[in-house]
């Protein structure tokens, strides 16, 4: 029913040009890159999902401003630290509403309630809810917020306090990050009680800018604009649909015929003739990315019986350095794409600038296998992304171009891929060989790279190498307990350097990130954390 319902509305959008000009300005078509895997934020990882969800549906305590990384007030409309940075004390909005649905009609506005039971059952695996609807909270657990927070006590309907075990240098960047998202106790309770706990996942219940309609898999998600906003003046779009489009040459053409208004991730060679059409914008920023190849360093990869080459160091550095970055760039990124060198770009504040590459260098990597005891047809697995993501243009082209310079030091390798979330979660778990994934910085913070993507807590979630080094791990976690700058940035300037030698991972480029859309669309922000927001945009007459 929903796919025959969509279609007029498509058929429409392609014909906006010649539309009255208050149809154009209530409408607008997003074509996205992927199906997300639901719509509880906790639950989730990636941009495709957070677009999806806590971009569009939801609100946190705290938030960023659009296209930048300060943060600002959200539900939360101010708070307090103690003198000690372990006790913070948010003073909540008034007025707020949950989205009123077919499946749910709220009895009363946002309140503390909705905050214990939003971090509650992230903490707490006893919680009834939690009990009911068992899930893992990859972000929360691999930040280790699960540890840190003490308590959270309700004062007053209005207020909420946090204590912490530790200072958290980046506590409030983290409470306006995508999975901290606040749900709504109510519509928990009535789930729970109707024994359809799931629901919270399938049919969403924020306090957002736009409230789900319905969701067709691998076809579109339908939302409509939240006439009672707590911020009216962002809401300028009656009707937003994400028209699924994995393809990125149907992404353009669709762009073109304006079919959709904004789409993301071009391929570098749509560059040109997306730049050269008079009816289409192309803003662009350099990204706070990161493209790189992750090793699984388990003793044995789960699934297999025999050991695994990648858990040597040896086998990682002789990869490392097999790995011809600049054909790589030439061919992938194609203009729109920097080599990088270390683990995080070289934007972020207490990036090691004195961090040098490791040359390209066959006749070592060579020896360093055979040093290592592995024979010449060694077989790996690499993984590669089924989706464009904005560090990563063309993972089919990035795993070919790796595939051939491995094979020069006689290393044979299998690539593998699958769809968008089972890639995600069958990582996750441990099952990856060499994997191309990457990052798009959340919060502006060093922690998001460096205990985010490789610290121990993060073993999980987003620690695709399954590296675990004690060093490492205690100097990411001294950072984070200190609210000095400086003394952060000698931290984690020691914590790359043992990174590099360790080669968990390696780096391959941090590249530009460009959004196309028509000429119409206005009020579109690019986020620097690879998010799409679509409050506060319009289309113009």
């Amino acid at each position: 029913m929903l796919k025959h319902a969509v279609i007029p509305f498509l058929m429409g959008a392609s014909l906006l040009v010649g539309s009255p000009p208050a149809q154009a300005a209530t409408s607008l078509v997003y074509c996205s890159e992927g199906s997300p895997a639901g719509f509880d934020p906790g639950q989730y990882t990636t941009g495709t999902d957070f677009d999806a969800s806590a971009e569009t549906i939801y609100n946190r305590l705290s938030q960023f401003q659009r296209g930048g990384t300060s943060v600002e007030p959200g539900l939360a409309t101010h708070w307090d630290v103690s003198p000690d940075n372990l006790t913070w004390t948010f003073h909540l909005r008034e007025g707020v509403k949950f989205h009123t649905t077919p499946y749910f009609t709220p009895t009363r506005n946002f309140n503390a309630d909705d905050v214990l039971f939003t971090f509650n059952r992230m903490l707490d695996k006893d919680m009834p809810f939690r009990k009911a609807y068992p899930t893992e909270f990859p972000y929360f657990i691999g930040m280790g917020m699960d540890k840190n927070i003490k308590s959270i006590e309700k004062i007053d309907d209005n207020t909420v306090t946090f204590t912490l075990n530790k200072v958290d240098a980046a506590f409030i960047q983290n409470l306006a990050m995508s999975f901290a998202s606040i749900q709504s106790a109510e519509y928990a309770d009535k789930l729970l009680k109707a024994g359809t706990p799931t629901d919270i996942n399938q049919k969403p219940i924020g306090t957002g800018p736009f409230i789900f309609k319905s969701y067709q898999k691998d076809s579109n998600i339908r939302y409509t604009g939240n006439k009672d906003y707590w911020k009216p003046e962002d809401v300028k779009i009656k009707n937003l649909i994400f028209a699924i489009t994995t393809d990125p040459s149907v992404r353009v053409q669709k762009l073109k015929k304006n079919e959709c208004q904004i789409t993301l991730f071009p391929r570098p060679a749509d560059l040109k003739s997306l730049q050269d059409d008079p009816n289409l914008k192309m803003p662009h920023e350099a990204g706070f990315n990161l493209g790189y190849i992750a090793y699984n360093v388990m003793d044995k990869i789960k699934g297999h019986s025999e050991p695994n080459p990648m858990a040597q160091l040896k086998v990682r550095q002789a990869l490392d350095m097999s790995v011809n970055k600049q054909q790589i760039i030439d061919a992938v990124y194609q203009g729109a794409g920097q080599l990088a060198v270390g683990s995080m770009p070289p934007t972020q504040w207490s990036y090691d600038t004195t961090i040098k590459d490791t040359p390209y260098d066959l006749a070592k990597a060579k020896a360093l296998l055979k040093e290592a005891g592995i024979k010449e047809g060694t077989e790996i697995t690499l993984w590669a992304m089924p989706v464009q993501r904005p560090y990563n243009p063309n993972a089919k082209l990035m795993a070919e171009m790796l595939q051939s310079d491995w094979s020069k030091i006689g290393i044979k390798t299998k690539i593998a891929t699958f769809e968008w979330g089972e890639y995600i979660k069958r990582s996750k778990s441990g099952e990856n060989g060499a994997m191309l994934i990457g990052w798009s910085g959340d919060n502006g913070d060093p922690d998001n790279w460096l205990d985010t993507l490789f610290g121990c807590d993060a073993l999980r979630s987003n620690n695709f190498s399954k590296w675990c080094d004690p060093e490492f791990d205690k100097l990411v976690k001294a950072a984070r307990a200190t609210t000095d700058i400086s003394e952060r940035t000698k931290l984690y300037q020691q914590a790359q350097q043992l990174l590099k030698n360790q080669v968990p991972m390696t780096p391959i480029a941090n590249s530009t990130v460009y959004q196309p859309m028509r000429k119409n669309v206005e009020g579109f922000k690019i986020s620097p954390f690879g998010l799409n927001s679509f409050y506060g945009v319009s289309l113009s007459k």
